[in-house]
């Protein structure tokens, strides 16, 4: 297998990234346990099925100059994805001592890097100090798999599927020396649209910073501690809410976020009057199904949480119509998009500009608000079936906060992830998001 350079977003992410800002993104399950050793069972099964997974398998190089058998020439001061000769799955996947809180353990365990001189991943299984159950928590680092590409790698060590195969893509003539001159008007049009997507997206950024009200609470001094907390909500309450309401499922979750965080703030005594944080909701522009899953392929949409309203029809009515305008633009443009910005600069930009941009999301965006798809039929591990699955998204320096949802099995399950000093009290929080979801119930009720 060749080396694979990384796209620009994977380069930026593996650059910004510092001892006290890990940029890996995580996932918390719980499974049944039927005896008290299913946990080590589980932990074995992981180690064993590690190697015949590809993906698992790849390390981040850091190169300096274009090599030998790459399929594209690599920028100076790029960086490659590829196979670690030196593998060793027990150096990934490490089983704990009994847990009581599932939750207070993972927040430990995702303040830690990963290794960078090896594949940036681990699964720490975390046996339940009552025997009834057990955890596994994921961590991959986001140059290495964003959502989706993270749920291909885990789905490899979990029990198999039956799922349908990958479409294969056609395959493409060989590329010559030089362009074909017939595409060369294209590629110019393609160009200079790239160049007015990208001024367009900076332009729309540089707006979004002016005339913010957002929360200390959210962005505060990173501490480099942190903290997890796991909520889940029926999603038939969900559907409920948006057949009632219109909009779609995203929507009223997105409603229930900023419910919940003008109740937190209240209580906590910070205030929620006149707040409106910038959420930056991501969005995959990846096909599922794609044969090369490797690679980030993000855009993003940013909008504000109506969080000082105090109706929450009102405040979901808000939120639908922010989407609605963000779906009418497009993925391609705007204050959210600006993770596009990655393909225009060089490898060696985000080389030295990697610490400089990670200090800029907080200018950027307050809280993160991302949705992870998982598959619908039940996932086991050693035949324990997954009960709970908890996201868990980076948390990009000078925020606090940051909520990734998925929806498995009727269930909706927030994985709240937050700076440990900075929110301490993310348990409230927590408490908040499922007390939003009874409120907007209720409304929607005659």
């Amino acid at each position: 297998m060749t080396p694979d350079p990384l796209a620009p977003l994977d380069l930026a992410f593996w650059n910004i990234e510092s001892a006290e800002h890990p940029m890996h993104l995580g996932a918390l399950g719980v499974f049944e346990a039927d005896s008290p050793t299913a946990a080590a069972h589980a932990a074995d099964l992981l180690a064993a099925r590690a190697p015949a997974v590809p993906g698992l398998r790849m390390r981040i190089r850091d190169t300096w100059q274009p090599e030998p058998g790459l399929r594209a020439p690599l920028s100076f001061g790029g960086a490659t994805r590829e196979p670690d000769p030196r593998f060793d799955p027990l150096d990934h996947v490490r089983l704990h001592a009994p847990a009581t809180d599932f939750h207070a353990r993972a927040g430990r365990l995702m303040e830690r890097p990963l290794e960078r001189g090896r594949p940036p991943w681990e699964a720490h299984v975390l046996p339940g100090a009552d025997g009834g159950a057990f955890a596994v928590l994921f961590k991959f680092h986001h140059a290495l798999a964003d959502g989706l590409r993270a749920l291909t790698l885990a789905a490899g060590v979990l029990d198999p599927m039956d799922l349908p195969a990958p479409r294969p893509r056609p395959a493409r003539p060989p590329r010559g020396l030089l362009p074909d001159v017939r595409t060369l008007p294209g590629r110019l049009r393609d160009a200079l649209s790239d160049v007015g997507r990208a001024l367009d997206i900076g332009a729309a950024a540089a707006l979004s910073t002016l005339d913010v009200r957002s929360s200390p609470a959210l962005t505060a001094e990173s501490s480099g501690t942190r903290r997890i907390a796991g909520v889940a909500v029926d999603l038939d309450d969900v559907h409920h809410v948006r057949k009632t309401t219109g909009g779609t499922v995203n929507d009223v979750l997105i409603a229930v976020v900023a419910g919940a965080l003008r109740r937190w703030l209240d209580e906590r005594g910070d205030g929620s009057e006149g707040v409106a944080p910038r959420a930056l909701i991501p969005v995959s522009k990846r096909r599922p199904r794609t044969a090369r899953p490797q690679g980030n392929r993000l855009s993003g949409y940013l909008m504000r949480l109506p969080v000082g309203d105090p109706d929450p029809l009102s405040r979901l009515g808000t939120v639908r119509a922010a989407m609605d305008r963000n779906k009418d633009a497009g993925p391609g443009r705007g204050a959210g998009a600006v993770a596009l910005l990655a393909d225009h600069v060089p490898a060696l930009g985000h080389r030295l500009g990697g610490p400089l941009v990670s200090g800029a999301a907080r200018l950027w965006f307050d809280i993160l608000v991302t949705s992870v798809p998982l598959p619908s039929l039940g996932l086991r591990l050693g035949g324990h079936p997954l009960t709970e699955v908890y996201p868990l998204a980076p948390l990009a320096r000078g925020h606090s906060l940051a909520v990734a949802v998925s929806t498995y099995r009727g269930q909706v399950h927030f994985g709240l992830l937050a700076d440990g000093k900075a929110v301490p009290d993310l348990d409230r929080f927590a408490l908040a998001v499922a007390d939003e979801m009874e409120t907007l119930l209720t409304a929607c009720r005659p």
